[in-house]
């Protein structure tokens, strides 16, 4: 497909006008859910093939998820539409204000591999509604899935409409200097920081969904079972390979043994004594990412598993006890089954010492302390995140999900997808009856004073 046709006819297309019509949008995005439908099969075992992930897991995580934000759309999609009226200052006396909202035009989406169904669906269901084209660059590791998206995609737009254009990074580098009116980006910071200059050429307006360490707390009042628990399900989803999975774990002295024989627990009964013989856990996408992955757990104190299988790209899910601060698995977001359990006595130095990295993506604190939950959640800078639980924060349409800083920046899901992919028009309609000469030249003393008084 040669890309810079399809961005033109993409541009050639919306110039149509045709996309601004809500009744269109609606029927692609039903016609999207019914595609996805007729291709569930070939999506679960897609994704089993790039990533080992069972059904059940790929189900919940990847086509429900997308479901769910489809109807949503649909449900709400007249109503996000319609222009919303603005309060009108008395200086501008007898006139109306409204914001309009108008799609941008063709949105570039490049997508990861790490949910590479979800993620590549889910901001493309946002561009639709708010009215636009789309060219989707899906990552090149999860190739059986692109090939899903492929079909998917071509079987519910015209290519004019929406398009998927594969390759590697020297496809990505030629789609960005194509002139897109939108880039929505989901990826690592390096990567991140290279789209964001490209888009800088063109002075393209983006959204960057990115990552970092996401710490989590688990304070002395934090029910202990059920943190064990919920970590050790937000953790090893995926085999760790998810962006908001809690990246470390701090642990207060008087729970920390505790915690570390009930997350062992846990690790057992989601996987079983050898975790490696389990469907439920998946794999590492790709040979350089599992050996990676193996890297971080050198000349670190592993008390529980650390096994890895070179042929299945299958890594234990692990525990390591205190690591050394300035160690590979402490300065780079891990991305893989390893779960670093820190000791901690002082919640204040424990948040200043957070405060001092990036801003994450997200934070877990479990608590049941107000005082320490207010705390953390006034004094630190994060995307989203959970009191008590983990990543759930991200499955619903009602909150903006994104990052701050170096974790990225923009949200989406829900009205916040909607609203992501819409320029915000603001329009002043005034009346004729009335013209006030106030603001006209000549100016002098007495129009001054009367200004003065309107202000006051």
């Amino acid at each position: 497909m040669n890309i810079s046709e399809t961005v033109k006819s993409q541009h050639k297309f919306f110039f149509s006008d045709k996309t601004k019509c809500i009744n269109l949008r609606k029927d692609k995005l039903i016609k999207l859910k019914n595609t996805i439908q007729k291709y569930e099969t070939e999506i679960l075992n897609a994704l089993k093939l790039d990533l080992g992930k069972s059904f059940a897991e790929s189900y919940m995580c990847e086509i429900v998820m997308i479901v769910s934000e489809i109807n949503y759309t649909i449900k709400n999609i007249d109503k996000w539409a319609k222009s919303v009226r603005a309060h009108t200052p008395i200086s501008q006396f007898l006139a109306k204000s409204k914001i309009i909202y108008e799609p941008y035009g063709v949105v570039l989406i490049i997508s990861p591999w790490n949910y590479p169904f979800m993620l590549s669906l889910d901001p493309i269901i946002g561009a639709i509604a708010a009215g636009n084209t789309f060219v989707l660059k899906p990552s090149e590791y999860s190739v059986n899935t692109t090939k899903v998206l492929q079909k998917i995609i071509a079987e519910t737009f015209e290519t004019e409409y929406g398009a998927v254009i594969c390759g590697d990074k020297d496809t990505t580098t030629e789609l960005l200097k194509q002139k897109f009116d939108y880039i929505f980006f989901t990826g690592n910071t390096s990567v991140g920081k290279i789209v964001m200059k490209a888009a800088a050429e063109n002075l393209t307006p983006l959204t960057l969904e990115l990552g970092g360490k996401s710490p989590c707390i688990v304070d002395k009042t934090a029910n202990v079972k059920l943190a064990a628990k919920r970590l050790a399900w937000g953790k090893f989803l995926n085999a760790g390979q998810t962006c908001v999975a809690p990246d470390y774990v701090y642990v207060h002295t008087d729970i920390y043994d505790e915690f570390v024989k009930l997350t062992k627990k846990y690790i057992v009964k989601f996987y079983g004594e050898n975790p490696l013989n389990s469907n439920d856990l998946p794999k590492i996408i790709t040979k350089k990412h599992f050996y990676r992955a193996v890297t971080l757990m050198e000349n670190t104190d592993i008390i529980y598993g650390g096994k890895y299988d070179e042929d299945t790209q299958k890594l234990e899910p692990t525990i390591i006890l205190n690591p050394d601060t300035n160690s590979g698995i402490m300065q780079n977001e891990i991305f893989a089954p390893i779960m670093p359990i820190i000791k901690y006595t002082d919640s204040d130095t424990l948040i200043k010492e957070i405060k001092r990295r990036e801003p994450p993506l997200a934070l877990y604190l479990f608590t049941a302390n107000k005082k320490l939950k207010d705390k953390v959640l006034s004094q630190i800078s994060f995307g989203g995140g959970c009191i008590n639980d983990t990543i759930v924060h991200l499955a619903t349409p009602y909150m903006p999900f994104g990052g701050v800083g170096s974790s990225g920046m923009g949200g989406y899901h829900g009205k916040y997808s909607f609203e992501t992919f819409s320029h915000k028009k603001s329009i002043l309609e005034r009346s004729n009856i009335i013209d006030i000469n106030l603001r006209y030249a000549p100016f002098y003393d007495k129009k001054i004073n009367i200004l003065k008084k309107i202000m006051k």
